[in-house]
């Protein structure tokens, strides 16, 4: 692909934007359009979805309406998306094929995760939960192989979540994505996958909105002259971190995006390091999934 951004390489060779946009909870075919639009003007050309967010269908709609106004084919997307919790094990190849049918642009996706260690309606402590991961990256590696899935990971998975797909896998994950900011730094995970060659992509940069008013996140932000949004998404990437903001707003995509033309220094980024207490703004935690 074609693309101004830094980029990631992933284990299959493919390059992936540091900066995607996320679309979680962006719904309807209008405000996506308008989502989209301004991200594509912006530069951006990663563009996250899932299966449980519903809206698959409207962001490869939104794309294949707006990539002729930019120039863009669809080589120059890198898209991502989700196996959905309640599609994990046996429905695993259902929930793949409508993804594929839902985004529907190009034939293939460029990378798809298994969205959760855990399977929807079984609890936590349930063995079934290993197996249908297995049975579930079984496809995942079949379609991976026949190119309908370019690069394939996984999401909310711990080090144990990894080291057991890690013994029994074929085709080793390419990413891993996860909640990932100041207060959830996740050193630990993210020295095994550095060490796996796994690239690891945050979600919840801002903690879900709740650091965006931190005192030192905005004491920060006000040296540099920047957003709290800007700093905790620039403290990411500097670390090599890829990051998925999202908004509901053209102008916040904008203004995410607008990430490249300052740096933290030392002292700046220690001060969000020293933030790190194991904080959680998301309800799901995956260290209780078996």
């Amino acid at each position: 692909m074609s693309c101004d951004l830094p980029c990631l390489i992933l284990n299959t060779g493919a390059r992936m934007p540091i900066l995607g946009l996320g679309t979680y909870e962006v719904k309807g075919s209008e405000k996506m359009h308008l989502i989209i639009d301004a991200a594509l003007e912006t530069g951006y050309r990663a563009f996250d979805t899932a299966a449980v967010y519903g809206n698959e269908a409207d962001l490869g709609s939104a794309l294949q309406d707006l990539m002729p106004k930019y120039g863009l084919t669809r080589e120059d997307i890198f898209l991502i998306s989700k196996l959905s919790p309640a599609d994990m094990g046996p429905r695993a190849r259902e929930g793949c094929a409508r993804s594929l049918e839902r985004l529907g642009i190009g034939g293939y996706i460029d990378l798809y995760l298994i969205h959760c260690p855990g399977t929807k309606w079984l609890e936590p402590g349930d063995v079934k939960n290993s197996q249908n991961r297995a049975q579930s990256w079984a496809v995942l590696e079949e379609l991976h192989g026949q190119g309908a899935i370019r690069s394939i990971g996984v999401s909310n998975y711990t080090v144990l979540h990894l080291e057991e797909l890690l013994h029994s896998c074929t085709v080793p994950p390419a990413l891993l994505q996860v909640e990932f900011h100041p207060k959830l730094a996740q050193l630990e995970l993210r020295t095994f996958c550095m060490e796996k060659g796994i690239v690891f992509q945050a979600y919840s940069s801002r903690g879900k909105g709740g650091l965006l008013s931190n005192s030192e996140i905005v004491a920060v932000a006000d040296e540099h002259g920047r957003t709290s949004a800007q700093v905790l998404l620039r403290w990411a990437i500097q670390q090599g971190v890829a990051v998925l903001p999202r908004s509901l707003r053209p102008e916040k995509v904008r203004e995410n995006g607008k990430v490249f033309d300052f740096v933290l220094e030392e002292r700046g980024m220690q001060r969000l390091f020293d933030m790190d207490s194991g904080v959680r703004f998301c309800k799901r935690d995956p260290t209780l999934v078996v």
